[in-house]
């Protein structure tokens, strides 16, 4: 049965993480002796509605370590669900490449691509979930502490799609889950729905508070992102009005964990979200998280192209 990479949710604790300990062992392996070209001969076909700097370097780079390569296809070369129907790309491009990474506005697009690819499909970003994201945050966290269970997990701002796939790996795994934000600006009722469920096996808490302050007591991680996502931009000015209070800077920082990490999945509109302070200080972790899409995207792409 063919695999894909769409959530975290779709995905057992158990196979999260051990997706989670092969991408230690290839990143080990890696600087090591350098990957083994178990991708030879495949192709990864990365479709792109929205930009990026991290996904397109990192799947290709991860692509390239293990033997493959990558074909970077831009929005204007498909108009995926315009130009084309979903359904027709997802057919002509499996008869091209070995699996799709699609990075797109509507979660429906990648689910549709899945339906009628006849080969794995990676879910790189949509406006529901950021799945390989979430990935390489559990691994950087893992780094650090050694585990996600019973750590505090706090997420400050715009309950959005980043926030969606941290909450589900961190109820997957056994981590506390907070998240402080605005009214108006709530996660999903469906994922906080799927995140309760996993949590009650995990022994996972969870979290859904206003106050920023209350929120990172006690927290071993304090996780922000923009306030204003791709494809938001008609309300820049709106939310620049709401979310201050939700900024990371030293004096949030100052009441976690002494030994708190603070994380951003980058781009960071800096002196907004995160301060340069906390951004360039010694609890920041948010270039090694950004070096770890590699690792964790390794792993996830030998699941689905290794046969393993």
């Amino acid at each position: 049965m063919k695999k894909d990479f769409l959530a975290v949710s779709d995905y057992s604790p158990e196979a999260l993480q051990e997706m989670l300990d092969l991408a230690i062992r290839l990143k080990k392996e890696h600087f090591a002796t350098g990957n083994k070209p178990v991708f030879k001969g495949k192709v990864l076909a990365m479709v792109f509605q929205k930009p990026s700097l991290r996904t397109r370097m990192s799947f290709d780079m991860a692509m390239r370590h293990m033997g493959g390569d990558a074909l970077y296809i831009s929005p204007n070369e498909i108009g995926l669900g315009q130009r084309e129907s979903v359904a027709d790309v997802a057919r002509v491009i499996s008869g091209y490449v070995s699996a799709i990474m699609a990075r797109v506005f509507d979660h429906a697009h990648v689910l549709e691509l899945a339906k009628w690819a006849s080969i794995p499909v990676i879910n790189g970003l949509s406006d529901y979930n950021h799945p390989c994201q979430g990935m390489a945050d559990a691994l950087t966290i893992i780094e650090k502490f050694g585990t996600l269970k019973d750590l505090n997990v706090t997420y400050l701002g715009d309950g959005n799609n980043v926030a969606v796939s941290l909450m589900h790996i961190c109820s997957k795994l056994g981590a506390n889950f907070t998240i402080a934000n605005p009214e108006g600006y709530d996660i999903t009722p469906k994922a906080v729905e799927d995140a309760i469920k996993f949590a009650k096996t995990s022994g996972s808490k969870l979290n859904f508070l206003r106050d920023p302050h209350q929120s990172v007591k006690s927290a071993h991680v304090i996780y922000t992102d923009t306030w204003t996502s791709m494809g938001q931009e008609a309300e820049t000015e709106k939310r620049k009005l709401v979310f201050p209070p939700y900024q990371v800077n030293a004096n949030l920082v100052s009441e976690a964990d002494k030994d708190v990490i603070v994380m951003h999945c980058l781009p960071a509109h800096r002196n907004q979200e995160l301060t340069d302070e906390v951004a360039d200080g010694p609890h920041s972790v948010i270039f090694p998280q950004a070096h770890n899409r590699l690792h964790a995207q390794k792993a996830v792409l030998y699941k689905l192209l290794a046969g393993e």
